[in-house]
């Protein structure tokens, strides 16, 4: 399967379907040069409401004519304006196909919608697709759910945030990819804005020292698992 980053929390995972998550591109300086027009994807899932993480929703969707799964909160949101939502909260899972689903956990951050309404708890997805099961931590602190987790499942793939203020640095991640007992993180929610600009190399490191794979993609550049 395929994963391609465009930016923050935005990535796209390619597999028997495609699923967009978390589309902030609009309003991320580093991913101006992106037609959100040229976006293509068959379902989007979002794991909270803060606009940068649900800025090009609406766009995305009606462009595509795609589901909206998330948190209930969130979904009703959405589904307000007239978009085609499935609503989840902690431990319920959705199938897309067979082959393809998605599993809401908890996250340690916060949630509202862009009006400054309600949005539910933020959550993680525990995604499996293409025969791999990846983590999509979305915005969240470290927590011990995280070493749960770590023993129920299988991880080939952590999608970690590593930018630190609003969530994890990288220091704490490297903690999150020992208690899920997983060597290959792909980091997230970084460099978007001034306050979570990071040192790249010393990330990239301090991973490798610990035995541990931190891929850092550019904007539109896709990872094979």
């Amino acid at each position: 399967m395929t994963i391609t980053y465009f930016g923050h929390n935005c990535f796209r995972f390619d597999s028997d379907i495609r699923l967009l998550s978390d589309p902030f591109i609009s309003g991320n300086p580093l991913a101006q040069h992106i037609k959100i027009s040229s976006i293509k994807t068959d379902h989007i899932i979002l794991t909270h409401g803060h606009a940068d993480h649900v800025a090009d929703v609406h766009v995305i969707a009606e462009n595509n004519q795609c589901k909206i799964v998330a948190m209930v909160e969130v979904a009703a949101w959405f589904e307000k304006q007239n978009l085609d939502t499935h609503g989840l909260n902690f431990g319920g899972t959705y199938h897309f196909t067979d082959d393809t689903s998605v599993k809401y956990v908890q996250a340690h951050h916060s949630s509202s919608m862009p009006d400054g309404s309600y949005g539910g708890n933020p959550g993680s997805f525990i995604i499996k697709t293409g025969g791999k099961t990846i983590f999509l931590a979305g915005d969240t602190s470290l927590h011990y759910d995280m070493k749960m987790y770590g023993e129920l499942y299988d991880f080939d793939l952590l999608i970690l945030p590593i930018g630190g203020n609003f969530t994890m640095d990288h220091e704490d991640a490297i903690h999150a990819s020992k208690f899920m007992d997983c060597k290959e993180v792909l980091g997230c929610h970084y460099d978007s804005f001034p306050v979570i600009e990071i040192d790249r190399i010393a990330a990239k490191q301090a991973f490798e020292s610990e035995g541990l794979k931190l891929h850092l993609l550019e904007i539109e550049e896709s990872l094979q698992l």
